[in-house]
């Protein structure tokens, strides 16, 4: 029998300030939206369409990270899809939306905004999809990745 693969890479750009919070247990929780663009032939011009996900990043690698996650950052963000499900306070129905639990966050171009250089930020944590509340939500440290990778190559490309 084959395990279930929930995987998803995307490279967009934040479309307001990421917001920084800590759940009633003290553990830090980074929120943030992403406008991925796609370039799409209808009759016989491309347009250009925009799609928006939410994004939330738990514990260190949140906090991290915070201060660079400005609207129109470009970041590259690797993780997994998740389903958050509640009941609408007003009328009762059940609601539920999809949003990225991630793994890794990448900081694409340069510190004054174009596109050169970047960064990256690897998660030392596991992500635990809330089913409680969010002030119950523990973490499990994992073993380090190694090294974080080296952000100056201009010695090093051979081309």
């Amino acid at each position: 029998m084959a395990a279930d693969i929930n995987k998803v890479v995307l490279v967009g750009r934040l479309t307001r300030d990421a917001e920084q919070s800590y759940t009633q247990s003290g553990f830090a929780l980074l929120k943030f939206s992403i406008a991925v663009n796609r370039n799409r032939k209808q009759g016989d011009q491309w347009i250009e369409e925009a799609s928006f996900f939410d994004v939330t990043v738990w514990g260190r690698q949140g906090e991290a990270i915070a201060n660079y996650m400005t609207k129109g950052k470009q970041v590259a963000v690797e993780g997994q899809l998740r389903q958050d499900r509640w009941e609408d306070k007003n009328d009762g129905s059940k609601r539920s939306k999809v949003v990225i639990d991630a793994s890794n966050i990448q900081l694409l171009g340069s510190r004054d905004g174009g596109s050169q250089g970047g960064g990256s930020s690897n998660s030392n944590w596991n992500k635990s999809a809330p089913s409680a509340p969010q002030s119950a939500v523990q973490s499990t440290p994992r073993p380090q990745q190694g090294p974080p990778p080296t952000t100056n190559f201009e010695d090093d490309i051979p081309f």
